[in-house]
């Protein structure tokens, strides 16, 4: 027995989808902002001398060795039982941005390493304090090495944005799946979603590419 495409439920609750891919959108925004905060003042602790050096290195090695979704489950699911308790899509973000957190690291660890000491020797005999030469020039220079791969990230986190739908965060699988199961149009519901992120993604990598062109240190 052959199967028929039916689009008609997908169409029918269409705007549940665009409302989903927007809190998707906005769930990878709010966790990039918060894990590069996170992930610079890592960065600085990782090639520094300081004593919190190993503890950093040790919540990099976990957060990056751990699978996102053991993480987000542990978060919504474990935390309440030691007393700490957030709301669904408080909960995902804080678990997102400490993921992101934790590669951002790494990637901004070695573009620190790749600014020239010059830079911060100008700043110092310029008379700047050195949090100021890190800010006003190391963090600048440094963001500007790092923009391809915090772009790539970026993209990253709206794809990991789907397992928000384990927590019941009403993002775009989670509203495919209440689709197909209202629906049972298996094929079309998780074609369309499918063909959701894929376009999403796409436009994001091509306005990412050209920001980062436009700031692209010169050779």
């Amino acid at each position: 027995m052959g199967y028929t495409l039916n689009f008609a439920a997908v169409w029918r609750d269409i705007d549940l989808l665009w409302a989903g891919l927007a809190m998707g959108l906005l769930l990878a925004l709010a966790s990039i902002v918060v894990g590069a905060v996170l992930g610079l003042l890592l960065s600085f602790v990782l090639i520094s001398k300081s004593r919190a050096r190993p503890l950093a290195a040790a919540y990099v090695s976990v957060f990056r060795n751990t699978p996102l979704l053991v993480l987000v489950l542990f978060t919504y699911f474990a935390l309440p039982q030691l007393g700490i308790r957030l709301g669904k899509i408080e909960s995902f973000v804080a678990t997102l941005s400490l993921y992101a957190g934790a590669y951002l690291a790494e990637v901004f660890r070695g573009a620190l390493l790749s600014v020239p000491a010059g830079l911060s020797e100008a700043g110092l005999s310029l008379g700047l304090r050195p949090w100021q030469t890190r800010l006003l020039i190391v963090v600048p220079v440094m963001l500007r090495t790092a923009l391809p791969s915090l772009s790539s990230t970026f993209i990253s986190l709206f794809k990991d944005t789907s397992l928000a739908a384990a927590i019941a965060v009403p993002e775009l699988t989670y509203y495919a799946r209440k689709i197909n199961n209202e629906s049972f149009r298996v094929i079309e519901v998780w074609l369309v979603a499918s063909l959701f992120y894929v376009a999403t993604c796409v436009l994001l990598a091509m306005l990412l590419r050209l920001f980062e062109r436009r700031l692209a240190l010169p050779k």
